[in-house]
């Protein structure tokens, strides 16, 4: 078999400004670095119609910012340089900060559980940025390849690209804005879909709910708490041994009757499909697929067999339209057991048991020539999650014509939005990430995908009270909104952490469902336009350098909220950075210190519902609200969209569109309808006018819909003062309502009362978190200068660990370590932290975690067991015990990471992931000294240690991770003569 369209045989070539060719519509430039690559490029596949990529448009434009290009190693560098001061976003789904600059991102799909704001590499690719020049101009840089592509912005005002030859550049604008970059984008690329209403609403989800029984019941209690909520979703262990497209016959024995049962609820049920098939003869999906010929082969022709949850599985070859056309019927025939929608997940493709966390590179797929043809996976490993997603949308096509498909894949590429939602993978449990999960949201915004949102409450881990009600105040106001906890947590559900974080959850939700005209009107005009629906607020003035770098703030159209990420601080509490206009203040009468603060944009107005509980109970007839905020000219405007909240009618003119307008004269403000779209007749209902004043006092007015309404304005004197009596009622209502209890009692923790929020040290270029109350785990060590994240954590397993004893066995599993000492350099001490934790036995493990003043690059770690109280007959000695230090380090790349050391014998060791499990001990010890060097990242984490204190060491490879462990020696200890390891760590660069 042979791979066509092979561009590896390129010639080497100094840096030189790229060629260039108008392409699409004005403003939009193909850049190649010579004809000869522009041959050699393959097929778009980020295009809806790659066509559009090959065919130049006349145009007497020529290009704001040229490129240059260097071919070195069959690898293309483009390089790109603007003016200081240019601000840089986009590159997709990617943790950490909302503007880019300083950071690097490679381009490929990764199982990422448990990511950090230093993870290079999440579940999607989107090789994109977009790049805010001061003047507030905007321009849109897409390399459109599939290959694994390294974006480094490290470097104020440069953009260096690095993938394998040959791709183009393409480029949208320099533009007035960058909301008109993404409409230029989404020319090329394509719009979300459409998606049917009820997915706008709450979502709840959990790996699992085990049987057909415990999904009614959880669908019963959002009803008997009168939550809003619309779906109930359905992960893994719904299926037969993990099969795909089968039911357990004992706990889902008729998913038909449970659809039914939760459609009279008002709820739609979404199940998840993965992409791997269990290898299995006599699973009529596995042999339908060998019968069809559909799977994934290796380099020598024979399917390729990886493991996955169901055990031993084929793969799917979605790069070929048979393929495709295969899974789309199964999928039609899935929706008849009352599928609502589909959840594609693992689908990057993830495998278990290699170190790469996904199949060989060197795989075979036979695609489609338009995509590419037959090539290996490395070509197409990014573009697998789409197109599963692509096959997974269009056999929900054929099996509702009627009826919007919705899928959510968690894999995807530039493009993705054309078919599927998608959601920020597994996150985890605290404050970090309910921080970070505001700028990734709008990141995938910024990259062409407006229908995404995190994990409401963390994944893996579990949730405080006041963590979980906070997030969902955010969450609630995020395009997509979902609840979902990992396997073994607590449950998760809004009533689950007591009375006052269920009332702000409802309120919250409550919120959602009121805005979903609004909501529902984004999302139109986001489809048919291709701009954002969540917006970081330097949209609203991309001149004002303030605003660019404001996390904790985003725009809904001219909606904005801000919400507190920050345990300690309500919303409310925060200095609100807010763009030039009028920007008035509002609330549901909810206000609450963990709800975000909410604003109109002066010149606004917006459309409200009255509360349900569920889509289903919305009516064109209800009552509509029209909140308005004037500008300083006394006019506001705003439309509202409406139809049949799913199906193909708004496309044949089956929708209506009212565009409304207010005006101010003299002492009276006039609303009215100033014109409608689309053939729909307008409902007789009724209209309630807010017209915002400030400080959250309003005036009202009662009308009906398409007449004139009038609202007749005080003086100013008396403006002024409800406007004054508000902020005062406002002022005093949050002093009065306090946040959420962030503590909680632990079970099994002798009834204490312990504090779920992480011990935080922080100096030099360290940034450590320590849980004291599982072993005294450190979850995180963050390098502040690089920004890499090197532990791979989570609260209840992983990070970095002590073991008493030689069984595999965490000291911390079941006991409370205490903080015995925490000294603060802010305070004039050396940032340190004791832990001391009873390990049985009358053995106490206890250690030093110190950054020290005079090297802060370095962070010290001093453990030792000793015994505190054993029996007389022992002579003061305990058991034998052993001191185990157990690090779990993240590779960020698998296959560029490595092990290094020179051992006491002065061999010299790189220790690779495919070698498994390696111990070292007497003379082949490191001397002292190991690594753990990252090539990508040109960095190497440097672990020195006490050789005299450690017995051996082991290097343990896993699936991306690996442990770096320290031995003691194996003996009893007494409190004269307890065990010790002392070790640092500190990053330092890769020559």
């Amino acid at each position: 078999m042979t791979l066509s369209g092979d561009s590896s045989e390129t010639v080497e070539m100094g840096s030189t400004d790229m060629i260039f060719q108008p392409i699409l519509e004005q403003g939009v430039f193909r850049f190649d670095c010579s004809v000869e690559h522009r041959k050699a490029a393959f097929p778009s596949v980020s295009f809806k119609n790659s066509k559009d990529r090959e065919v130049p448009i006349v145009s007497q434009n020529v290009p704001a910012f040229i490129p240059t290009c260097a071919c070195l190693q069959d690898q293309q560098v483009v390089t790109f340089e603007f003016s200081p001061g240019t601000s840089f976003y986009g590159t997709g789904e990617v943790s950490g900060q909302l503007e880019r600059t300083g950071k690097r991102v490679f381009t490929w799909n990764t199982d990422a559980w448990g990511y950090g704001p230093g993870t290079t590499s999440l579940y999607q690719s989107h090789p994109w940025v977009l790049v805010v020049l001061p003047t507030g101009e905007t321009l849109g840089v897409l390399a459109d390849t599939t290959r694994k592509c390294e974006i480094d912005l490290r470097k104020e005002g440069s953009i260096i690209i690095i993938a394998p030859t040959s791709y183009p550049i393409i480029t949208f604008g320099p533009f007035s804005s960058p909301t008109a970059v993404l409409e230029s984008l989404s020319h090329a690329i394509g719009t979300v879909f459409m998606p049917p209403k009820w997915a706008l609403g709450y979502h709840q989800c959990r790996w699992s709910y085990m049987s057909a029984k415990r999904v009614a019941e959880i669908a019963q209690m959002f009803r008997d708490k009168k939550i809003p909520s619309d779906v109930i979703w359905m992960d893994i262990d719904y299926m037969d041994g993990f099969r795909c497209f089968t039911f357990d016959k004992e706990r889902f024995p008729d998913p038909n009757a449970l659809t039914k049962d939760l459609h009279k609820n008002g709820f739609k049920a979404i199940w998840m499909l993965d992409p791997g098939i269990k290898h299995e003869e006599g699973y009529y999906v596995y042999d339908s697929g060998s019968k069809n010929d559909v799977w994934i082969s290796r380099a020598d022709g024979k399917p390729f067999i990886g493991e996955v949850w169901p055990g031993p599985c084929a793969f799917p070859d979605y790069t070929n339209s048979k393929t495709r056309t295969w899974w789309a019927n199964l999928v039609k025939d899935f929706v008849s057991n009352g599928v609502d929608g589909i959840w594609n997940d693992m689908n990057e493709p993830a495998v278990f048991k290699v170190v790469t966390k996904t199949m060989p590179e060197n795989n075979i797929h036979r695609g489609d020539d338009e995509l590419g043809g037959v090539q290996n996976h490395s070509h197409y490993h990014n573009v697998y999650g789409m197109l599963m997603a692509r096959s997974t949308y269009e056999g929900m096509e054929l099996a509702e014509k009627n009826k919007r498909p919705f899928v959510l894949t968690r894999a995807g590429f530039i493009g993705s939005q054309r078919y599927a939602a998608t959601w920020t993978g597994d996150n985890l449990s605290n404050w970090e990430h309910l921080h970070m999960s505001i700028s990734m949201v709008l990141q995938l915004g910024l990259s062409g995908q407006p229908l995404s949102g995190p994990d409401i409450g963390g994944f893996a881990g579990n949730a405080t009270p006041r963590l979980f009600g906070r997030w969902m105040g955010v969450g609630a106001m995020f395009p997509f909104c979902r609840g979902h906890s990992e396997a073994g947590t607590d449950d998760h559900e809004p009533w689950s952490f007591g009375e006052e974080c269920e009332e702000v959850c409802r309120a919250a939700l409550k919120r959602r469902y009121q805005l979903l005209p609004h909501f529902y009107t984004l999302f139109y005009i986001a489809h048919t336009t291709g701009s954002p629906v969540a917006a970081p607020i330097f949209f609203a003035d991309p001149k004002d350098s303030r605003l660019r770098t404001v996390e904790n703030a985003f725009l809904l159209g001219p909606l904005l909220i801000y919400a507190s990420t920050l345990s300690s601080q309500g919303s409310h509490e925060l200095q609100h950075i807010l763009p030039r206009g009028t920007w008035l203040r509002f609330d549901f009468e909810d206000s609450h210190p963990d709800l975000p603060t909410l604003y109109l944009q002066g010149g606004s107005i917006i459309s409200l519902a009255p509360p349900h509980l569920h889509v289903g109970e919305f009516s064109m007839s209800d009552d509509l609200t029209l909140l308005v905020s004037l500008d300083e000219n006394g006019k506001a405007k705003g439309l509202l969209f409406e139809d049949d909240g799913d199906g193909y009618g708004y496309t044949k003119g089956r929708f209506l569109v009212t565009h409304y307008i207010a005006e101010r004269h003299s002492a009276t403000v006039t609303v009215k309808v100033s014109k409608t779209e689309g053939d729909w007749q307008r409902p007789k209902r009724r209209v309630h006018v807010q017209l915002l004043l400030g400080g959250g006092a309003m005036l009202d007015a009662w009308g009906t819909d398409g007449e004139i309404i009038h609202i007749k304005v005080p003086s100013e004197s008396e403006v002024s003062e409800l406007i004054s009596t508000s902020n005062k009622r406002f002022k005093l209502h949050m002093e009065n309502t306090k946040l959420i209890p962030e503590k909680e009692v632990l079970l099994g923790q002798k009834g204490m009362e312990l504090s779920r929020e992480p011990v935080e040290l922080s100096s030099g270029d360290w940034k450590l978190n320590v849980v004291p109350w599982i072993g005294g785990r450190i979850l995180s060590m963050t390098h502040v200068p690089s920004g890499v994240q090197w532990l791979h954590s989570r609260i209840d397993i992983s990070g970095y660990e002590e073991y008493s004893g030689t069984e595999y066995r965490s000291a911390g599993c079941t006991e409370e370590y205490s903080v015995i000492e925490r000294d603060l350099e802010h305070a004039g001490e050396e940032e340190s932290l004791i832990l001391e934790g009873d390990v049985g036995g009358g053995l106490i493990l206890r250690r030093k975690i110190s950054i020290p003043k005079d090297n802060p690059r370095v962070f010290r770690i001093a453990s030792n067991i000793e015994a505190r109280s054993v029996g007389a007959g022992s002579g003061g000695f305990s058991r034998l015990v052993c001191l185990r230090v157990h690090p779990t380090f993240y590779l960020m790349h698998p296959t560029e990471s490595f092990v290094s050391f020179t051992s006491i014998d002065g061999s010299k060791h790189e220790v690779w992931p495919d070698s498994g499990e390696q111990l070292y001990a007497g003379n082949s010890l490191p001397h002292g000294e190991w690594m753990l060097v990252d090539k990508s990242l040109n960095l190497r984490l440097v672990n020195r240690f006490d050789v005299s204190q450690v017995f051996k060491c082991i290097v343990h490879w896993d699936c991306g991770t690996v442990n770096l462990e320290l031995w003691s020696e194996d003996r009893p200890v007494s409190k004269e003569s307890p065990l010790k390891i002392e070790h640092e760590y500190e990053v330092t660069s890769f020559p």
